[in-house]
């Protein structure tokens, strides 16, 4: 079973930049595939980006060149670093996790999921 803890939510002005992180429990956190999903009100969740264990990416057109999603293996961790923030990217951010190798993108494809931080921006 692996656990999922994001932080690094909070309110940000439009152009700025914050720093998701994702801990995760477990001892096999490097045989996880980790994604990124948020919804925002009234709408579905939605894919933003995923890793696999040696750090092949995947991105939602949407946040490609503004979104980074990076893990250290060592700290059982997963980053998303969001730069050049807009209104529309304020949602509840989760971080999922799923074994094997593939960069799913649908929700339904994940195992395990944290509870969500709020990232707003506002303009």
């Amino acid at each position: 079973q692996v656990q999922l803890v994001e932080s690094g939510g909070g309110l940000v002005q439009a152009g700025g930049s914050l720093r998701l992180s994702c801990a995760a429990s477990g001892r096999t956190f490097s045989s996880y595939t980790m994604g990124w999903f948020r919804q925002a009100p009234g709408k579905e969740r939605v894919f933003v980006a995923a890793i696999s264990w040696s750090a092949v990416t995947s991105y939602a057109d949407s946040v490609k060149g503004r979104f980074t999603i990076s893990r250290d293996n060592a700290k059982n961790t997963v980053y998303l670093q969001m730069n050049t923030l807009k209104p529309e990217d304020t949602a509840v951010y989760s971080c999922a996790a799923r074994l094997g190798t593939k960069l799913a993108s649908l929700p339904t494809e994940y195992d395990h999921w944290g509870q969500g931080t709020q990232v707003t921006v506002s303009s």
